[in-house]
């Protein structure tokens, strides 16, 4: 009564076998992470990370924020923690959600790192406020002609 299990135990680990080694010879795996190149969101920016206290971090030396939720992927595409990279700088590719907090971050082998990548643009559109009183200044060395002026109408 046992032996159609055993010759059923011994087929099924026979067919396993061969489909893995079929798969192995089809879909090879790579010898390593460090070598795969992962493919990002096209407006993911390129920066360099550093984790103070999480959820305070520096982005491009400018001091940011993780988003509640926020993930961190390593080399590998694997979820780490903020606390084991503090003090770590970091090249990564890294999303912001729409309050402009830090919310996804992938941490770059060096293959990905030699990839070009648009960084984090420094200007904006707007004045603080303690900007806002600070008059432009003139060396009065500029000749009339020169100066700025309003379009014609």
């Amino acid at each position: 009564m046992n032996r159609w299990m055993i010759a059923l135990v011994a087929s099924f680990s026979v067919a396993t076998s061969g489909a893995l080694a079929l798969g192995l010879v089809l879909f090879p795996m790579q010898s390593s992470a460090q070598e795969a190149v992962r493919s990002f969101p096209e407006r993911a920016l390129r920066g360099t990370l550093v984790v103070q206290t999480a959820p305070e971090v520096l982005l491009d030396g400018a001091p940011a924020r993780l988003s509640p939720g926020a993930r961190i992927h390593d080399v590998n595409n694997l979820l780490v923690l903020p606390a084991p990279l503090a003090g770590r700088e970091l090249t990564v590719n890294y999303l912001r959600d729409p309050q402009g907090l830090v919310h996804e971050v992938w941490i770059l082998n060096a293959a990905e790192a030699a990839q070009k990548r648009a960084g984090a643009s420094s200007g904006r559109n707007f004045l603080f406020a303690s900007e806002a009183d600070t008059a432009p200044r003139d060396d009065g060395k500029t000749p009339y002609h020169q100066l700025p002026g309003f379009p014609a109408r």
